[in-house]
């Protein structure tokens, strides 16, 4: 991945939108540079995330659910060489990650997409729909995860109702929500370091069976019969494609970042290699210990890996694996949903009760409460594929806007240096973006975008003056250079 480190824009230069789009409040070039690396307090929010906690911030939301359960419907569609579309999937992701690094360092506050979606485009129905569309993928996101939890993993140690237990679990997430960012990312870091354990012991049985002459490794690069190998590999890198959505949580907590200018590229672009080594040879090592048809008959594939070892490693083991995958993936879901509806409260998008924060830990609470309270209501509906697919559409609607963004915003200049991507990187995201929305099915459309029709009705209602709303965004002149 390459890029450049160090842009800045003219000296003198206020920050205002390409197209000038209006603002809730005027973003001056000093108030940029206040938060940014010089480490100014220009933000309600308590800047405690170091460089090494936002890297493992980004890794535990990378490295979630997804890989313990995929990688048999990967091999599914790729036969055995299930570590090509992982390959593949990881390059996509690169890709809109590089206009997330330019934006995030180039206007690094709360409210990720949506914001960027204000400064580029200056349609405030456009830009509440980029941050709804983030609140209603991650929130939906959550109550999946919720009801993953108070499945079949948590069956293995408690006989408990789904629904109870997913509820439960909920509130104890919003707790430590709650307590600050740093709780909840040391409570990240713990968890993510469990998650990899339990990848690099499937990697280490499977150099185990290697090692002792079993397992076939010429299963890695066989395909399906019947199917050309590029129409495979497209198919299963759809699927592996979920494996790396999470990154763009970090964008919602950059005012929290210490020194984010500097720091956020090589945290975002460290996670997503890390994480896709870590794929890759969990394919290979899944494809030699055990043939496709096999992991892809599994609902738990990788347990089925560590089975077929041979080496005594207890099925409790992989349970608790899952349930802390769970777990973290649902934590930091929700951190970015109650991030994500306190920077649009302080864009005026939504109401601005969603951006008080508690007097002591700085937390975004009535965010917090709210996202929790939808999260819990969407746990009654029980569909876990509807949600997952709804979660997928809406994301990369996101991340079409956000691949736009950076490529409009490219003739607004900042003092402050940031990240840049080459000019090449932003076009091909835009273009993997539309080729995975066109694999998505006419049910999965039609779901989204009666979500998408409801936020628009809940906008709307929101500008009414008896609805108690107000203009969402006066427009004001940009400040004099």
């Amino acid at each position: 991945m390459s890029g450049s480190v160090g842009s800045p824009g003219r000296a003198g230069t206020p920050v205002a939108a390409a197209r000038a789009p209006t603002q809730t409040r005027p973003v001056t070039q000093h108030q940029d540079q206040q938060t940014g690396a010089a480490g100014g307090d220009d933000t309600a929010l308590r800047r405690a995330i170091s460089g090494r906690l936002l890297y493992l911030f980004i890794l535990g939301d990378v490295l979630g659910a997804g890989i313990y359960a995929l990688v048999g419907e990967i091999a599914g569609e790729a036969g055995g060489a299930i570590w090509v579309p992982m390959l593949l999937a990881l390059l996509l992701a690169l890709l809109t990650a590089a206009s997330y690094a330019e934006l995030v360092t180039k206007y690094p506050r709360a409210g990720g997409s949506a914001v960027f979606a204000e400064r580029a485009f200056g349609k405030p129905l456009l830009s509440f729909l980029v941050g709804y569309c983030m609140l209603a993928a991650g929130v939906t996101s959550a109550a999946g995860l919720s009801l993953a939890f108070a499945g079949d993993y948590l069956g293995v140690f408690l006989d408990v109702p789904a629904v109870p237990a997913a509820l439960v679990f909920l509130l104890l997430v919003a707790s430590l929500n709650a307590r600050g960012i740093q709780e909840s990312v040391r409570a990240n870091v713990v968890m993510t370091v469990v998650e990899v354990s339990g990848l690099l012991l499937v990697v280490v049985l499977g150099a185990i069976v290697l090692g002792r002459g079993d397992g076939d490794p010429g299963r890695v690069v066989q395909f399906p019969d019947g199917v050309a190998p590029g129409t495979a590999v497209l198919a299963a890198a759809i699927l592996a494609y979920y494996s790396f959505v999470g990154f763009e949580v970090s964008a919602n907590v950059a005012e929290e970042v210490r020194d984010v200018r500097r720091v956020y590229p090589r945290a975002l672009f460290g996670a997503l290699l890390t994480a896709g080594v870590v794929y890759v040879l969990v394919g290979l090592v899944a494809s030699i210990v055990l043939p496709a048809d096999e992991l892809a008959a599994s609902t738990g594939p990788l347990l089925a890996v560590v089975q077929a070892s041979g080496v005594a490693v207890p099925d409790q083991l992989f349970s608790a694996i899952a349930l802390i995958a769970v777990a973290n993936g649902a934590l930091l879901t929700m951190i970015m949903a109650s991030r994500m509806a306190f920077g649009l409260a302080e864009q005026r998008l939504v109401p601005a009760v969603l951006g008080r924060v508690l007097p002591v830990r700085r937390t975004p609470w009535v965010a917090i409460v709210v996202t929790t309270a939808v999260a819990m209501s969407l746990t009654l509906v029980g569909d876990l594929g509807a949600l997952a697919n709804i979660v997928v559409l809406l994301l990369l609607l996101v991340f079409l806007s956000t691949n736009v963004a950076v490529l409009v915003l490219r003739r607004d200049r900042v003092a402050a240096e940031h990240f840049t991507a080459p000019v090449v990187l932003p076009v091909l995201a835009i273009g993997s973006c539309l080729l995975l929305l066109s694999q998505q099915e006419a049910v999965t459309w039609l779901r989204a975008g009666l979500l998408l029709l409801v936020g628009v009705l809940l906008y709307l209602l929101a500008q009414a003056p008896w609805w108690g709303g107000r203009p969402t965004r006066p427009r004001e002149p940009a400040p004099a250079g």
